[in-house]
């Protein structure tokens, strides 16, 4: 079921895998509905809608205009590992790093890197305060978070982190919309611009979404990011 869901969603949306991907995106699956039963990983668990709301949502975010080869890519808030394992697993040439601010999140990607024979790096600790420190501000040639946060608060998260000339990709819901009609000012700040908005449509669902490809033009001032209350309290 999930092998045949997966193919399918993935030739539908013009994207093919090797056997070995195949493979790969199976073990993954199956980890993650193994381990979702000690540990509160995904609300989503029927093999069908992991392979088409999970691994193709994941992988819509994909364009290799945007992604060059070897690029350094940090998943902020991977949670259990999306966008970043289909991305990594499509494209194993990426420098990937998962981010994210719970210890046990981070273990589970860990063990299905070593299942999968995959090199990445995990960084555990809060987007606010590791953007400060200079081994991760604006080291990251694309940052990738998919339902963190609404935009204007994402964006204050994520843009420290990237690269002048390098891309923050958000993959977005229903509101995409709205969220970018309110992120306009916060982006401006941050010292980005929104360079494509790319509405996706996932096989057999009629809910709207979109990834936004957000392009960093300028250095982001050095108080960003603020606390989390400050920042929820008082959007740019």
């Amino acid at each position: 079921m999930f092998q045949t869901e997966l193919t399918n969603a993935m030739s539908s949306m013009g994207w093919s895998l090797t056997a070995i991907q195949i493979q790969q995106f199976c073990q993954f699956q199956d980890m993650l509905l193994e381990t979702n039963k000690v540990m509160n990983l995904t609300a989503i668990t029927e093999p069908s809608e992991v392979a088409v709301k999970h691994m193709a949502d994941s992988v819509s975010c994909y364009d290799a205009a945007y992604f060059a080869p070897h690029a350094r890519v940090l998943d902020l808030g991977t949670g259990a590992g999306f966008p970043g394992l289909p991305l990594l697993i499509y494209r194993p040439d990426l420098q990937m790093t998962f981010f994210d601010s719970l210890q046990k999140r981070l273990r589970f990607i860990q063990q299905v890197l070593t299942q999968l024979e995959l090199q990445a790096d995990c960084l555990h600790g809060r987007a606010e305060e590791m953007a400060h420190q200079e081994a991760y501000r604006e080291q990251f040639d694309i940052v990738t978070s998919r339902a963190v946060a609404r935009l204007p608060i994402l964006a204050e998260w994520a843009l420290p982190y990237v690269k002048k000339n390098g891309f923050f990709i958000s993959l977005k819901g229903a509101q995409y919309e709205e969220e970018i009609k309110e992120s306009r000012h916060a982006l401006n700040i941050l010292g980005a611009v929104i360079e494509e908005v790319r509405p996706i449509a996932l096989p057999g669902l009629a809910d709207k979404r979109a990834v936004i490809y957000i392009r960093k033009v300028a250095a982001s001032p050095k108080k960003y990011p603020r606390k989390p209350k400050m920042a929820a309290k008082n959007p740019l």
